[in-house]
């Protein structure tokens, strides 16, 4: 299990490099978005965001933290589908959109809390959504080069008319260090359940 991990993080720099700007590059992206929305659309998420800081403050109802299983399924249901698009060359666009993807969310989400609440906003974004992502995000970078990687072996075995009995080691390395990132996933899943509300509901008062 162990070797696909160091396999990948010594041999594939390049690719690493490039998803991670990818990464980063939908960051900014999702964080410019805010700026683009229309005065009614950030209206209406100052209006989501003040009641729902209200309700984690007076244990409101609204506020229903996720099961763990919520929470890692949506985890492990992203690493799935970077798993399946990694097992065809077609797929190969649609890892680095995810990548992409992941980055604008995020960069999204930061960019409305510290445009409505300042540092307030950004206090509450590192203990809600930077703790458990410090870990996610490598975890699914990790995934994504190796799909990266496995993707482009499909198409230089293909251009070398390799025989097929060559794909069975790289397969298995690729599936093995897959389950390995769902492991990880699994553990943050925990973390992300039991103690991110603990410690939003630290520093909510000083918001609501």
């Amino acid at each position: 299990m162990l070797h696909p991990i160091r396999h990948t993080l010594k041999d594939q720099t390049p690719l690493y490099v490039f998803v991670s700007v990818l990464f980063l590059m939908g960051v900014v992206f999702g964080a410019l978005m805010v700026n683009a929305l229309t005065l009614e659309q950030q209206q209406d998420i100052s209006r989501y965001l003040g009641d729902f800081f209200l309700s984690i403050n007076e244990g409101g109802a609204e506020f229903q933290p996720q099961t763990f299983w919520d929470v890692a399924a949506l985890h492990l249901k992203w690493l799935g589908l970077i798993w399946l698009l990694g097992l065809s060359v077609i797929g190969l666009p649609g890892i680095l959109i995810l990548d992409f993807l992941k980055g604008v969310l995020i960069g999204f989400t930061v960019g409305c809390l510290v445009g409505q609440y300042t540092w307030k906003g950004l206090l509450f974004a590192l203990v809600s959504v930077a703790p458990h992502n410090l870990i996610v995000i490598p975890a699914l970078l990790i995934a994504s080069v190796a799909a990266v990687g496995f993707s482009l072996n499909i198409i230089r075995s293909r251009v070398l008319m390799s025989r097929t009995g060559h794909a069975t080691r790289p397969f298995l390395s690729y599936t093995g260090l897959t389950l390995v990132m769902a492991a990880v996933l699994l553990a943050v899943s925990s973390f992300e359940t039991w103690v991110t509300p603990v410690l939003m509901s630290w520093v909510t008062p000083l918001i609501a």
